[in-house]
């Protein structure tokens, strides 16, 4: 897909005195890939920070190093004013990441005890096992939980040493719509309570709906940071929605369409001016129907802005 993208340089933000973690100059490679490269990134202290990417991007290495499970080849990591390694950093921290990995045979309750051990000052197991809606299956081992429910879980885990800091990598995958906007609220109770969250995410209306702040990352480098509402005036145009009888090909050969795809019985049509291509649609086929022109939202931002960063990429190695 092509959008229109406003050509402005992505400019590093200044050093905050609240902030609770952030990166410097830091550069990850794994043989000849480059995951992260000079990347400079600031976690301010109470917001919800999402960090979007395509697969390969460099947000799992990213959220690593912030961990302390992965060390930088140069530059450096600190959080809390730290080395994110030290165990006093450690007990304010909590993590639920994709490849995180607990016993089948121990219960949801047992999971959450264990967990809350090594916290200092953890939630009470009750207000965890309520937070994360596991009430009802608290006393079902783990091996016979639903995917979705496994996913509660591990929230719950992350959550249970009443951490300062949150890294969610991809929580609401598996959950169906109702307990992804479960957990959205309990995210947002979170962010009330002062705490910092980190989330990686691949449903773009989810950090639509919940950060303060975006980041996008594309091949190890930061390619655009701001409000959800700044990163969606990165792409201009316009985005058509209709049922046509006409066939999906001719409607891209329209003159001002960038691009068109088909979604189930719709067309949805990326256009710069929407009013000139409704007019030859509407010319062409008397029948159209269901007619719709929205802004260009976050995930046309989010394509112009990775898919420009990587057309530039390409053009630099040509040279």
């Amino acid at each position: 897909m092509s959008t229109a993208i406003s050509e402005l340089p992505y400019n590093p933000p200044a050093a905050s005195p609240v902030s609770v973690a952030r990166t410097r100059n830091l550069k990850k490679t794994y043989g000849e890939i480059v995951a992260l490269h000079d990347l400079n990134l600031e976690v301010r202290a109470g917001e919800l920070l999402a960090l979007l990417g395509p697969n390969g991007a460099g947000k799992t290495t990213l959220v690593r190093m912030l961990l302390g499970l992965a060390q930088p080849d140069s530059g450096s990591v600190s959080v809390f004013g730290a080395d994110p390694h030290q165990g006093q950093i450690q007990t304010r921290v909590g993590a639920m990441l994709q490849v995180g990995r607990v016993p089948e045979t121990l219960r949801a309750r047992e999971h959450i005890d264990l967990f809350s051990s090594y916290y200092p000052a953890p939630l009470p197991i009750a207000e965890t096992l309520k937070i994360a809606g596991l009430e009802d299956i608290k006393d079902r081992p783990f091996g016979e939980l639903s995917g979705g429910q496994r996913q509660r879980v591990l929230f719950a885990i992350a959550i249970c040493g009443d951490p300062d800091l949150l890294f969610l990598d991809e929580p609401t995958v598996g959950l169906d719509v109702e307990a992804r906007r479960l957990m959205w609220s309990q995210i947002r109770t979170l962010i009330s309570r002062g705490k910092t969250v980190l989330l990686t995410t691949h449903y773009l209306n989810e950090a639509d709906a919940l950060a303060d702040r975006i980041l996008v990352l594309n091949k190890g480098a930061i390619v655009a940071e701001g409000t959800p509402a700044e990163i969606k005036t990165r792409a201009s145009g316009k985005q058509i929605r209709c049922t046509s009888r006409l066939a999906i090909e001719e409607v891209r050969q329209l003159p001002g369409v960038l691009s068109a795809n088909a979604d189930r019985n719709a067309f949805e049509i990326q256009v710069n001016a929407a009013e000139p291509v409704v007019r030859e649609l509407l010319r062409r086929d008397s029948w159209l129907v269901d007619l719709e022109v929205t802004n260009a939202g976050l995930e046309e931002a989010f394509l112009a802005l990775t898919q420009n960063n990587a057309g530039q990429d390409s053009k630099k190695r040509s040279n």
